[in-house]
């Protein structure tokens, strides 16, 4: 078989097999490049945090009070301008008043809604707020259980917030989502949408390698060759 009929062939198949993905890497390219990550991140949906200080002086032992409550760290965090301790043990975390120690109940609903819409850029109501036990994909990772907030709004903002202080852990929403699902085709990682190294991703890479060079090969064959001169008898 000729060389130009056995690259064209090549081209042809590698085409078929590895042409989609192609395209699906440079339409997911182009939404990333598109859409600023800071967007994706949903910076421009939460309030700058406000600076908090507190004297040393003024706060409860956090070593003392970590052993009274067997846990395993503690850390500090502010709910509403006030200084917490939100302590990890084995079941769980705990919130502490920093001050003098006593345990801070779990924030009811009403709260946590005053505190999604204080941490919320925008002036739009709340559609629906939820404690949630199942962790959904766009949140993977997390622990349950959660608070769940979505704002009226066509991006559908959405805050989670730990059950146990009210702090903002994640939002997402709708542009960060079709990100998402753009990465996963883009890695080709449709699981954990994490493995940027997976073998999938290795064989389609290699593919579009070869692709490429076999095109080359095959646009050698596109330019006329120059006929030779007849000798001068």
């Amino acid at each position: 078989m000729r060389t130009h009929v056995i690259a064209r062939k090549t081209h042809k198949w590698l085409g078929l097999f590895i042409g989609l993905q192609v395209v699906i890497w440079s339409l997911s390219g182009l939404y990333m490049t598109v859409v600023h990550i800071d967007t994706i991140h949903g910076d421009h949906l939460v309030r700058a945090g406000r600076q908090h200080s507190v004297t040393a002086s003024s706060l409860a032992d956090p070593v003392v009070l970590a052993a009274a409550n067997d846990a395993q760290s503690i850390r500090l965090g502010w709910l509403e301008g006030k200084p917490i301790y939100i302590a990890r043990g084995e079941s769980g975390e705990i919130a502490l008043d920093a001050r003098n120690g006593a345990r801070i109940p779990p924030p009811d609903e009403a709260a946590i809604r005053k505190l999604a819409t204080s941490n919320y850029t925008g002036r739009d109501p709340i559609a629906s707020a939820d404690l949630i036990t199942d962790i959904p994909g766009e949140i993977r990772g997390r622990t349950p259980p959660l608070w769940r907030v979505e704002f009226n709004h066509w991006n559908k903002p959405t805050f989670y917030l730990s059950p146990v202080s009210g702090e903002l852990l994640s939002r997402r929403h709708e542009l960060w989502r079709i990100f998402d699902f753009l990465w996963m085709l883009h890695i080709m990682d449709y699981d954990e949408r994490e493995n940027v190294n997976n073998t999938l991703l290795r064989i389609f890479t290699w593919g579009a390698v070869l692709m490429a060079l076999s095109g080359a090969w095959l646009l050698l064959y596109a330019f006329p060759k120059k006929k030779k001169k007849a000798a001068p008898r």
